[in-house]
């Protein structure tokens, strides 16, 4: 499908979805699974085959039906919601809006959203997400294939501060912090204390602390939550934007920059040849 045009019309389109969203996420307190959603349509990405990624596939029930979409029709209903009052934003740009906005309205940093996403009606193959039963090689090999690196996979878990797993869903059931509406630091803060009662830790939680690359990040962001929220925003965005060029920043082809390059080549010589018979002329 065509990207959106991001004219003024568009970008007002975003604004008034932004505070839609503001007004539903609170009064339905959905955060948690808002952002799960975006996560999820942008967490397919493959950095080699240039596939998946953050297009909105995942409103196909092709993909929504993967085991690890579990319970995500829910978010794409409220989204659908939200697409009816604003029927020119794409649904790529809306879910990763809504993941922004999850994470700004619980209390978490300002991640920074440039539209423009294209929808797309293909979706990727089963099995390109995280599997929570899973430890850090595992980690690795997904969040590698997105092109994202080790801080990205720590900070992006740290996530995990909103909401809390549904036995229903995904086999576990508990919150990995005491308070699963509000985004702060407390997931590391809990991750370095130990299994707590009554909170969730999964074995993807816990090879953050058992690999070598990831703990120094858990340390850092549970002593530091500023820059944990630093960090995140970036990562975020990141993530957000995987396969996305946003518009006006695709590079110049490199046969445009040799041509450009002998025209001015071309005029300079030009300019000099004219110059030298002024001169010739005058004497």
């Amino acid at each position: 499908m065509a990207s959106p045009v991001v004219d003024e019309a568009y970008l007002k389109e975003v604004d008034k979805a932004r505070r839609l969203l503001r007004a539903l996420i609170a009064q339905k307190g959905c955060a948690p699974i808002m952002l799960r959603l975006a996560w999820h349509d942008a967490g397919t990405y493959d950095a080699t085959m240039k596939t998946g990624g953050p297009n909105g596939s995942i409103r196909n029930e092709e993909e929504y039906s993967h085991g690890a979409n579990n319970g995500l029709k829910i978010a794409l209903n409220f989204c659908d919601e939200i697409k009816a009052k604003c029927p020119k934003i794409t649904y790529a740009d809306l879910y990763q809006l809504a993941g922004v906005v999850a994470v700004e309205v619980t209390g978490g940093p300002t991640v920074d959203f440039v539209p423009g996403r294209r929808d797309s009606v293909v979706s990727p193959k089963e099995g390109r997400l995280p599997d929570a039963k899973k430890g850090a090689p595992h980690l690795k090999d997904v969040f590698y294939r997105m092109g994202l690196t080790d801080k990205d996979i720590v900070a992006l878990s740290g996530g995990h501060t909103l909401g809390r797993a549904h036995p229903e869903r995904s086999g576990f059931e508990g919150a990995w912090t005491k308070e699963p509406l509000k985004f702060d630091n407390s997931y590391f803060v809990e991750l370095l204390k130990g299994q707590s009662e009554g909170l969730l830790q999964l074995p993807s939680d816990k090879a953050l602390l058992d690999d070598p690359n990831f703990r120094p990040f858990v340390e850092l962001y549970a002593k530091d939550e500023e820059l944990f929220f630093k960090d995140y925003a970036e990562s975020h965005k990141k993530l957000s934007e995987l396969g996305f060029r946003p518009p006006g920043s695709r590079p110049v082809k490199s046969a445009t920059i040799l041509a450009q390059s002998a025209v001015g080549v071309a005029v300079a010589a030009a300019v000099v040849i004219l110059s030298y018979m002024y001169e010739v002329r005058r004497k």
